[in-house]
């Protein structure tokens, strides 16, 4: 009976099963090509104890390492071995030879060398209902040229899969051996790769059905192997409705004719110190009054700094842990792949509820690219779009280089994807540093066009009236134009 395309087999990673739409087809052929250290052998190993989690049985052909050695690295990384069936059969096994012919592969045939023996006997006594080869390309070093391997190979598929095997293969890609052409034997095609910014994953080729497209990522760990999809926002969605968030202080508020609403994102900007992630907490801050969850991811500094500099300023951050109202996840960019940090990001989504996520900062985020030209702007876009898509409040918090002077909205070039751009600024007034807070950019409705300034105090955030009496805010260097009109005493800045 022919197995439907519905039915799916489970690699054992899920993050590719996701990528390949539930899996693989039953009973169909499928290539794992990448460099040696990719971890091909790894993700065979997944592929065979998924099976076997499944009841089903499997077969480990081992035509290079040393089987004891095979199961001792499986081993390490926490596969049981005991249930799979290994037919170690090393390069020092005798090898295929010029006049055999495999069309047929069947163990009716009566002239076979020793190596065909043993694979034909031990698939035979096996009867798998999963088999990995690894590695296919070593049989090209057993025989005489280009035209014998392929004509070998396919008779080895046809074989395996007249058994009702599904067949994982690994092919290892070198410069003096390349494999593209072994794909014309195959249902499917993983390919394993590495890039500057991490470890790569992609599927060029599914019969059958469709898969994600374009670059995914992996990571090789003390349990094995684990892949992060890239994000697809259309893939999600969630219902929300579309009300006001308010930050709690009212002045801020005003500013934004209310707050900014929920599956909206908000770009926080300004230079070192203004006070960019102090206004974002507090946002979380009365988003845990109202029972909801806050999450945020610190790429530019320590969680303890974080913790101590809010509650300094009279965020109960502490508080707000305990309850559960409040994740902070210090990131290491370089250690991540933007791929990973967006499963990250959704599974405190989808899993735990989050209703705000917080990425502090744009520049520390796009360390996780590491120079990869022309990516910042794809992976940000994805990012937003799906927080939206779920109804989550999205606040990204953006340095400019600039601490007075010439003024930026954003450093990245990022103020397109922004619902609402929130700025602060360090002002020079008379020998005095102060700051500035306003609003350049909101979609969803009006908002205040004027400037006031932003203090930060013990007691929390300040905000003052409109400073109508300067001019040339923006420029960093304002000038007093009614030097009588709305100025703050010492005590109000204490």
């Amino acid at each position: 009976m022919t197995p439907s395309l519905s039915d799916r087999l489970s690699t054992g990673i899920a993050g590719l099963d996701e990528i390949l739409s539930g899996g693989l087809i039953p009973e169909r052929s499928y290539m794992v090509r990448g460099r040696a250290g990719s971890g091909k052998t790894i993700l065979s190993l997944h592929f065979l104890t998924a099976g076997l989690d499944a009841g089903e049985t499997g077969l480990f052909i081992n035509l290079e390492e040393d089987v004891s050695d095979l199961k001792a690295n499986a081993e390490s990384l926490g596969f049981d071995t005991d249930a799979i069936e290994f037919l170690d059969l090393s390069p020092s096994a005798d090898v295929f030879t010029d006049d055999q012919s495999y069309e047929v592969f069947a163990p009716e045939e009566v002239e076979r060398e020793p190596l065909t023996d043993a694979i034909v006997e031990g698939v035979t006594a096996a009867d798998p209902d999963r088999v990995v080869v690894d590695p296919l390309t070593q049989l090209r070093f057993l025989l005489s040229d280009d035209y014998q391997f392929r004509k070998q190979v396919v008779g080895f598929m046809r074989f395996l899969k007249a058994q009702n095997a599904t067949v994982m293969f690994t092919v290892q890609d070198t410069d003096s051996l390349p494999t593209d052409d072994l794909e014309f034997i195959t249902d499917g095609t993983i390919g394993l790769g590495s890039e500057e910014y991490g470890k790569t994953v992609e599927v060029p080729k599914f019969r059958g059905s469709s898969t994600q497209s374009g670059e995914h990522a992996y990571r090789v760990t003390d349990a094995g192997i684990e892949v992060y999809p890239a994000l697809q926002p259309g893939d999600h969605t969630g219902e929300y409705d579309l009300e006001q968030i308010s930050s709690g202080v009212p002045e801020v508020d005003e500013l934004l004719d209310g707050g900014i609403e929920r599956g909206t994102v908000s770009i926080v900007s300004g230079p070192t110190g203004v006070g960019k992630t102090t206004l974002s907490t507090q946002f979380m801050k009365e988003a845990a009054g109202r029972g909801e969850r806050s999450v945020i991811y610190l790429f530019e500094e320590t969680e303890e700094t974080f913790l101590t500099r809010s509650r300094a300023v009279n965020i109960p951050v502490d508080e707000m842990i305990e309850k559960g109202a409040l994740q902070v996840n210090e990131v290491e960019a370089l250690e991540r792949s933007p791929q990973e940090f967006a499963r990250m990001v959704r599974d405190e989504v989808e899993d735990r509820g989050a209703d705000i996520v917080m990425v502090d900062g744009i520049a520390g985020y796009r360390l996780t690219l590491r120079g990869a030209d022309g990516m910042m702007l794809q992976q940000m876009h994805a990012l937003g779009r799906y927080l939206k898509n779920m109804g989550v409040t999205g606040i990204f918090v953006d340095e400019t280089r600039n601490i007075t002077g010439e003024f930026q909205a954003t450093v990245e070039n990022i103020s397109y994807l922004a619902d609402n751009i929130i700025f602060l600024r360090h002002l020079e007034v008379q020998g005095e540093m102060r700051k500035a807070l306003g609003v350049l950019k909101k979609r969803t409705s009006d908002f205040e066009r004027t400037i006031r300034e932003f203090q930060i105090t013990r007691h929390g955030i300040k905000v003052g009236e409109p400073m109508s009496e300067m001019r040339g805010i923006l420029s960093g260097t304002p000038e007093i134009v009614d030097d009588g009109r709305n100025r703050r005493g010492d005590d109000d800045r204490e």
